[in-house]
């Protein structure tokens, strides 16, 4: 006896509905889910099977531009005013090293191009590009 499309429609949501638990990807698959349970409930009214996976491919992409709009946005961490760090590798003239900066290690490169700041030098953090600082050496630094 085979399924109807209303049971094949429920059993594919609850399906990816726990797939989310266990693998959770953002609610992607809880979108899917949500989609198939939605078709699963009008599929009494579409009688082609391949008009409902149409219908469940494009409620599935409107569910997940409608969430996007309550996902949080990611904001970059700030830097202090004062942010110091320590250089944990050489920073050649022009080029870019490693700081320590709040226990984690940066890509970092001198503020002033000419200028080279040897290991383990403390270091004032004066900007950011992405994810390098911009950073000068404490000595240099007037306050």
């Amino acid at each position: 006896m085979p399924l109807s499309p209303f049971w094949i429609w429920l059993i594919v949501g609850v399906i990816l509905f726990v797939m989310e638990l266990i693998l959770p990807t953002a609610f992607m698959e809880a979108t899917a889910g949500l989609s198939a349970l939605i078709v699963a409930f009008l599929s009494p009214l579409i009688p082609s099977f391949s008009a409902q996976i149409v219908l469940w491919i494009g409620l599935s992409v409107a569910v997940v531009f409608l969430l996007r709009r309550y996902q949080p946005k990611r904001v970059p961490p700030v830097l202090r005013e004062t942010a110091e760090g320590e250089t944990l590798t050489k920073i050649p003239a022009g080029e870019t090293g490693r700081v320590l900066y709040e226990g984690i290690s940066w890509q970092a490169r001198c503020h002033d191009p000419r200028l080279a700041i040897p290991e383990h030098q403390r270091v004032i953090i004066v900007g950011r590009q992405g994810t390098t600082l911009i950073v000068m050496p404490e000595d240099v630094i007037q306050y």
